[in-house]
């Protein structure tokens, strides 16, 4: 006759075997582990986006075999439940993952990817709509001190200044050549021409084209200011791409790129204008690429640099 009993059976735990070949390990951890996370908005309420998170400690304890894996899961899953995202939180869940380790592990990092979402009125009319921003940042709690590195990209339209210029010399000669024989001329008249179709020989080519920025921040705030460095990029290149469009909208557009011709190499000095005047910035990174409509390849320019200093 066999006895049941609710006595738990005890499961066998490797992870404190000896280690072969003992030696401390750089980062020991998990990647692209599915989390929601809760982020600034921009409008003054949280809201909740989709996010793949790599969670790390170092194993300084050259003897232990490996690090607990699934307590730092668990420990993920809820520092984020309910908090948004804040240097002090990131903080507080870098120390918490350390200590969680039980005296193996001295520093800890995380890296948390997602799409930011930000409301963005239409030019002109009264509609607005979403638009989403690759976000990247990297936590790191070493020696008690925390490292902060923000990634995101930004959207916008660039009209190359070369095309505009030699499609206004072709309008120029168009215009020469209809009103050559015309005495005099009037205004209603060179108006209602430029209005027509042969008011316009020629269109600069202009490309959708990217910001991607790296920015190694001062510990010094209590937010994040993404939301802040994505508004400082858009206005100093001046050209974002838009959401919500009417025809008074994409006017207002084509307007915008006529007032902002730009080689990518005048994009990335706009770029590095604003981070440059920024304190919250320590150093940053940023690549700007034009997807040619022109040539079958892509223009690209590189800057860095430091932000201000008081």
């Amino acid at each position: 006759m066999t006895t049941h009993t609710n006595t738990p059976r005890r499961l066998p735990d490797v992870a404190f075997d000896a280690a072969a070949a003992a030696r401390p390990l750089d980062w020991v951890g998990m990647s692209n582990i599915a989390l929601p996370l809760r982020v600034a908005s921009g409008r003054g309420d949280p809201i909740q986006v989709a996010a793949s998170v790599d969670v790390s400690v170092d194993l300084r304890d050259a003897d232990a075999r490996g690090i607990h894996m699934s307590r730092m899961y668990l420990q993920l899953q809820d520092a984020f439940a309910s908090e948004t995202v804040t240097p002090a939180g990131l903080r507080r869940v870098l120390q918490a993952l350390i200590e969680g380790q039980g005296g193996i592990s001295s520093a800890a990092r995380l890296v948390l990817r997602y799409e930011q979402l930000l409301l963005r009125p239409a030019l002109a009319s009264a509609n607005a709509g979403w638009k989403r921003y690759p976000v990247e940042i990297d936590a790191t709690l070493l020696d008690g001190h925390l490292h902060l590195g923000l990634r995101f990209s930004v959207e916008y339209s660039s009209t190359c200044p070369a095309s505009a210029a030699l499609s206004r010399q072709l309008n120029a000669e168009r215009f020469v050549e209809d009103f050559a024989a015309a005495r005099p001329l009037s205004t209603a008249v060179v108006g209602e021409w430029l209005a027509s179709e042969r008011g316009l020989a020629a269109t600069p080519h202009a490309q959708r084209s990217r910001a991607e920025i790296r920015v190694e921040l001062r510990p010094a705030f209590d937010e994040l200011p993404l939301n802040a460095f994505i508004d400082a990029i858009e206005q100093a290149l001046g050209t974002p791409v838009q959401t919500a469009v009417k025809r008074e909208d994409e006017q207002a557009f084509a307007r915008l790129n006529a007032e902002n011709l730009m080689f990518c190499e005048d994009a990335a000095r706009r770029v590095a204008a604003a981070l440059s005047a920024d304190p919250r910035i320590d150093r940053y990174e940023a690549q700007v690429a034009h997807f040619e409509s022109l040539h079958a390849h892509d223009a690209v320019a590189r800057v860095s640099g430091q932000g201000a200093r008081d």
